[in-house]
């Protein structure tokens, strides 16, 4: 489930559709957790499938570290790549404002970590990286880590709507984590490895 102050906008003829702030979106936010509505296809399924369905599921779904496909029920699947991106997903299946998002500002995601099939070239941003690779988990886990872990001490303190959608147990977690008595896991987790070298 996506924050609930985000609204489905149209960015442009090039982009498409995107995820927007309709207020302001504090760093260390939870702005997606994985619910029991979003469906989970294996890759069998999904061959199985008829063309049009097929299309729709490569192009709003991400692989978790299982090699499934994930597809959110709601628009938090219209969130779009971008390698500053203003979010992270974290290995505990929700992701976090990793700065604070203006209203009006579109959400994004850096593809990189979404075990995605194909290298893609997005629009260039004039950053260093010009690609996204299927293995860039291997290459830039450490630095979303250190993204995730500037701003997850900020998740007790702060409004989050989508707390209900979380587990107590995940929740515990987190508090132990912040309060320094549990080790954060690597994002590196969220990685399949088959993805790259099967």
């Amino acid at each position: 489930m996506i924050h609930p102050d985000t609204e489905l906008r149209f960015v442009n003829e090039e982009i498409g559709y995107g995820v927007v702030a309709k207020k302001l979106i504090p760093a260390g936010t939870i702005i997606w957790v994985h619910d029991a509505l979003d469906r989970e296809f294996m890759l069998d399924e999904i061959e199985a499938m008829a063309p049009a369905l097929r299309s729709v599921v490569e192009n709003y779904t991400y692989r978790n570290s299982k090699g499934n496909y994930v597809l959110c029920w709601d628009h938090g699947r219209y969130v779009n790549h971008s390698f500053k991106a203003n979010c992270c997903a974290t290995p505990y299946d929700f992701e976090l404002a990793i700065r604070d998002i203006e209203p009006g500002e579109e959400l994004t995601d850096d593809y990189g970590y979404l075990n995605i099939i194909e290298p893609f070239w997005p629009t260039d941003e004039g950053t260093e990286r010009k690609c996204v690779y299927p293995d860039d988990l291997l290459r830039y886990h450490s630095i979303w880590d250190k993204q995730i872990g500037l701003v997850l001490d900020r998740v007790p303190g702060l409004a989050q709507p989508l707390r209900p959608f979380m587990t107590d147990e995940l929740w515990d977690r987190i508090t132990r984590i912040v309060e320094g008595t549990e080790s954060m896991k690597s994002i590196l987790e969220n990685f399949y490895p088959a993805n790259v070298l099967g």
